[in-house]
């Protein structure tokens, strides 16, 4: 289908009967080449990048709620490449040189908008780390400007530059960074694969998986058995749940993250900015709202909603970055399910059990690498051998301690983050 300011035009004066399903509702078949268990942006891109760069179109993306339900929803819809450590570095470089060209690849509109991204620092210890992550950024091919004081009031001259206990020194400005519309990523990756011959099979719960001698055969349904060659586990703060239907105990734990979302504002942010030491950050939507969230809630939680402790320092650290956003009224909030690593760093990787593959542990990274993310998988899949880009998310670094990425220099352990 194909999509136009004059179609949408016609269509509001006909009462919207023209439009058709964007995807195909199929039954699933009995066996497929390839399972993929998540229908979020992670297992949409995997089975659409299967069919595109491999040709493996003999393929399934079982989803227990509707496409987008989760997670890919669930977000405040940043998109960058600023990361430091060597193996996150090339990944997320690559996954935003996918962002780059996605609109025309899908022939969808994703409202990608590459606003720029500003870290704020606020001690000469950060302005050394951030000098550092920006040569690093550089050195890989990406954009970093450093900015000082004046540089920041110039760009974002709403802030409180003067609050006496984290004043603005400065920033790093990522000038490629922005955001993108979540729904819009999964509905077109979903429409990319349906066109592409995927099976996209919504209402379809994954109640077991069967393994036999060593080898993954097949997943028990909600709507049947359903045999395959190859599953891929991509159901983020679900992976230890699902995992452990194939007896897997894998390094993961499951915390809430909030986000909220004010009223429609006359446009104020034309950046995101990132407040490190109050961790919040904030950009404004195309529908005027400012979005914004803050840290995790620190217990583990497999519910989609917050609590108000949270909620409440989020409101604070709001208030001492950008004294104004007080006059705003806060219209709703959620929460996403993060499947936080003890390292802070993904997993894509195969597992002990052949023919079972495992997409996992994006902690606060998962909507910025939706399309490296499919891509690597649907290689490994597809080719046995690990994306060059995603060659250190091996899942065997928890057991040995060799490869670890302790990005966010907190420790290798869960509570830290």
């Amino acid at each position: 289908m194909g999509y136009s300011g004059f179609r949408v035009f016609w269509e509001g004066l006909t009462g919207n009967r023209g439009w058709r399903p964007v995807w195909r509702e199929p039954e699933p078949k009995a066996r497929y080449k390839v399972l993929v268990i998540g229908g979020g942006g992670h297992g949409l891109s995997t089975a659409y990048y299967l069919a595109r760069n491999h040709g493996i179109t003999d393929v399934a993306v079982l989803e227990k709620g509707w496409l987008g339900s989760g997670n890919i929803g669930r977000n405040t819809t940043i998109v960058r490449a600023n990361y430091f450590l060597p193996g996150n570095s090339e990944f997320y470089s690559h996954s935003l040189k996918l962002w780059e060209g996605l609109e025309g690849e899908l022939g969808y509109n994703v409202m990608h908008s590459q606003r720029g991204l500003i870290n704020l620092f606020h001690s000469d210890g950060q302005r050394d780390a951030f000098v550092r992550r920006g040569n690093a950024m550089a050195a890989q091919g990406d954009d970093a400007v450093l900015l000082d004081r004046e540089g920041v009031r110039g760009l974002l001259p709403y802030l409180d530059f003067e609050q006496a206990r984290f004043p603005i020194h400065g920033g790093l400005l990522h000038p490629r960074g922005g955001t993108a519309r979540h729904d819009a990523v999964a509905w077109g990756y979903a429409r990319a694969a349906d066109a592409r011959g995927v099976d996209l099979i919504q209402n379809c719960g994954v109640t077991g998986i069967r393994v036999e001698n060593g080898r993954v055969r097949g997943v028990e349904t909600t709507r049947g058995p359903i045999e395959a060659e190859s599953v891929a586990i991509v159901v983020a703060g679900r992976t230890s749940q699902v995992a452990a239907m194939a007896g897997l105990r894998v390094p993961i734990e499951s915390h809430v993250l909030q986000a909220f979302v004010t009223e429609g504002l006359k446009p104020v942010i034309d950046h995101v900015v990132s407040f490190g030491m109050g961790h919040f950050y904030i950009s404004q939507s195309d529908k005027g709202g400012l979005v914004f969230g803050g840290d995790l809630d620190f217990h583990p939680s497999y519910a989609q909603r917050g609590n108000l402790p949270m909620a409440e320092h989020v409101m604070e650290a709001a208030m001492t970055l950008m004294p104004v956003i007080g006059r705003a009224k806060v219209v709703r909030s959620w929460g996403g399910i993060m499947d936080m690593s003890p390292d802070g760093s993904p997993v894509i990787d195969r597992t002990d059990v052949e023919g079972l593959f495992l997409n996992c542990g994006w902690n606060y990274g998962g909507f910025k690498a939706v399309p490296a993310s499919g891509w690597a998988l649907a290689h490994l899949i597809a080719t046995g051998a690990p994306h060059e880009s995603a060659a250190r998310f091996r899942l065997d670094r928890f057991r040995t301690g060799r490869g670890l990425m302790d990005e966010e220099g907190t420790g290798a352990q869960h509570h830290l983050h």
